[in-house]
């Protein structure tokens, strides 16, 4: 059996950033420290990772559509994105999730101006995709809201913390798609090395139950 990765080796010369609460008006400096950091140990997924990490996400999607179709009588709307370059690639996990039929509508994410939230566009095979902003694309289709959200990570931790590039698309679109009281319906993905110690949160980050890496599929803290 293989051994997971351990979390990115620079962190450990970061203690600040180990554990315990971070005050909050040091968690965006906290954020970008840890971002820079990570952003020097990126690597780009090997094809088998990806493979993995799709594989992972989609036998946790199937049961959960299978159970919407059944409750809801619809499709599970799945809110996912196109990569850019070196990033983890869902194109394949788009493909098999429309291949499911009446289970799936798969729903790429539309980057908007800046300061709001994401907006989700119907995609099938063959559809036409559009440039977007800061290298992004997206499909023409209709605006649909997700069901479920796929999360992509620069790190994570096992608490559910996530972070991200920077720009609060994500953010504000989990908190648009889940208000407080509400179950957080998102899926975190990332490779396992980019695991970390401790992910800085403030009071309004949305936790992710849930986080697909090419190990495994990791129920963290805010699961339960």
């Amino acid at each position: 059996m293989m051994s997971s990765p351990p979390p990115i080796a620079i962190m450990r010369a970061q203690p600040h950033l180990l554990g315990g609460k971070v005050p909050p008006h040091a968690v965006e400096g906290e954020k970008r420290r840890l971002r820079a950091l990570c952003g020097k140990a990126r690597t780009v997924p090997l094809p088998s990772q990806n493979n993995a990490l799709c594989d992972r996400l989609a036998q946790h999607l199937w049961m959960h559509g299978r159970q919407h179709r059944h409750d809801k009588g619809r499709a599970l709307v799945v809110g996912a994105v196109w990569p850019l370059p070196g990033e983890v690639d869902l194109r394949p996990l788009c493909r098999r999730l429309a291949g499911y039929g009446r289970l799936f509508n798969v729903a790429l994410a539309e980057t908007t101006p800046a300061g709001t939230a994401l907006r989700f566009r119907r995609w099938q095979p063959g559809s036409a995709m559009v440039q977007g902003r800061y290298g992004t694309c997206h499909p023409k289709g209709i605006v649909q809201r997700p069901d479920v959200l796929l999360v992509p990570l620069v790190a994570w931790d096992e608490h559910g913390g996530r972070l991200g590039y920077g720009g609060g698309y994500y953010d504000r679109t989990l908190a648009g798609l889940f208000p407080p009281g509400q179950p957080v319906q998102a899926l975190g993905f990332a490779l396992e090395s980019q695991k970390v110690p401790h992910v800085p949160m403030g009071p309004h980050d949305v936790s992710l139950p849930f986080i697909a890496t090419e190990m495994a599929l990791h129920a963290t803290a805010a699961a339960f």
